[in-house]
């Protein structure tokens, strides 16, 4: 079936709708910055795991990085390549199997190099091990993605450290972005260098973790590109990666939804879609940040009630005009807080028509879930000649199994 981009008019119920060449774009760009600046940019799973799409992939990266063990078997069994691992925390029970699908495995802690390093090497003789170091600095500033907050759990200070790291240690993995620019990790570099340096010199690779958002449109990135060659010049005998999950994923495909109803309260007009915030769109919650909707205008303030004692006639109208066809927009779970507003559009919104929510392939496939029994919107790819596969549709079979 082709689609029209624009409304996707042909859609009727929930998809997430990947656009092959936006896809394409990014990835042109992400192998362009690493062949230029001869560092190794690496698929962080987290961000962005849709497999059937890894073909495309491999056109243009080689490795991608795995945050657990079905992660890892997921680079493994279908990108076919063995895993740049990270962990929290291993266990008992997966360190083996994690260990026989990682090129590369870190530990976030001291304590955990200590109790597996032994297995992982002895599981797989050329697997190389690092330590998550903490910059102890950060420029994000939602607390809940901030890896460098007070108290954190995240990697190990400078302070931990002896002169001689551990034995079989050759890499550092530092990660404390998130959908940053490349001032930010200029910055953030000085203060990596300055805590971690006296380590270079033992290593064999370092990485700088995800959160380089390269593909956006304002991001500076001939500035990456010298960063990264300048400290290579300083430190020619470490390979340097990076591994941004959202870069990959960034504006290449929307959320296409359908109104169900509009209802209304105390002047509240609310545009119920048949997704979920809570369900199908997390970070929208959890950020918080208010996605862009195509065709509608996002409203920072609005006046929600008026004392008519008080103000004019003039005044009141001017509120009731200020409110037309402005909508909040909620989802369809059982959750009182699944609803985010306000936006303007330029039509009186009516049920069965198309809410084309921005941006939401990155973050959003990774996370979302079934609460209330709530289906997944289907997953579709359109390829350059506006041809669309379907490469997933979700049934009760999904949900029923999760249960088992």
């Amino acid at each position: 079936m082709k689609v029209d981009l624009h409304n996707f008019k042909e859609i009727s119920s929930p998809y997430y709708i990947l656009e092959e060449e936006r896809l394409r774009a990014n990835l042109s760009l992400i192998q362009r910055v690493a062949s230029e600046a001869g560092i190794e940019i690496i698929l962080a799973f987290k961000a962005y795991a849709l497999w059937k799409t890894f073909p495309i992939f491999r056109e243009y990266i080689q490795a991608t990085t795995a945050s657990s063990l079905y992660e890892a078997r997921l680079a493994f069994e279908e990108f076919g390549n063995m895993a740049h691992t990270y962990s929290p925390a291993y266990t008992d029970g997966e360190i083996r199997e994690i260990a026989s699908m990682s090129s590369h495995l870190t530990f976030n802690s001291l304590t955990q190099y200590q109790r597996y390093q032994e297995i992982a090497r002895e599981v797989n003789p050329k697997i190389s091990l690092a330590l998550r170091i903490n910059s102890e600095y950060s420029e994000v500033g939602t607390d809940l993605y901030n890896p460098c907050a007070p108290g954190t759990r995240f990697g190990v200070t400078h302070d931990k450290l002896a002169d001689t790291l551990p034995p079989f240690i050759e890499g550092f993995h530092c990660h404390c972005h998130c959908e940053s620019g490349s001032d930010v990790f200029e910055r953030t570099l000085v203060h990596i260098e300055e805590k971690f340096s006296k380590w270079f010199p033992q290593l064999k690779w370092i990485n700088f973790g995800g959160g380089h958002l390269m593909t956006r449109k304002d991001y500076d990135v001939p500035r990456l590109i010298r960063l990264m060659k300048d400290f290579r010049s300083h430190y020619p005998w470490l390979h340097v990666i990076l591994e941004p999950g959202s870069a990959f994923g960034w504006q290449t495909g929307p959320l296409v939804a359908q109104v169900v109803d509009v209802v209304e309260d105390r002047g509240i007009q609310t545009a119920i879609v048949n997704v979920s915030f809570t369900c199908h769109m997390p970070d929208c919650l959890e950020m918080p940040y208010m996605p862009a909707i195509r065709g509608a205008e996002i409203i920072e303030h609005l006046p929600l009630t008026v004392d008519h004692s008080e103000e004019s006639q003039s005044s009141i109208d001017n509120v009731q005009c200020s409110m037309k066809n402005v909508y909040r927009i909620g989802g369809n779970s059982c959750l009182s807080g699944d609803f985010m507003g306000f936006w303007r559009f330029d039509h009186e919104l009516k049920v069965g028509e198309n809410i084309i929510f921005e941006d939401m392939l990155h973050y959003t496939t990774v996370k979302t879930c079934m609460f209330n029994g709530i289906g997944h919107p289907s997953i579709a790819i359109v390829h350059p000649d506006g041809e669309m596969e379907t490469l997933r549709q979700y049934t009760y079979e999904d949900y029923r199994d999760r249960m088992d």
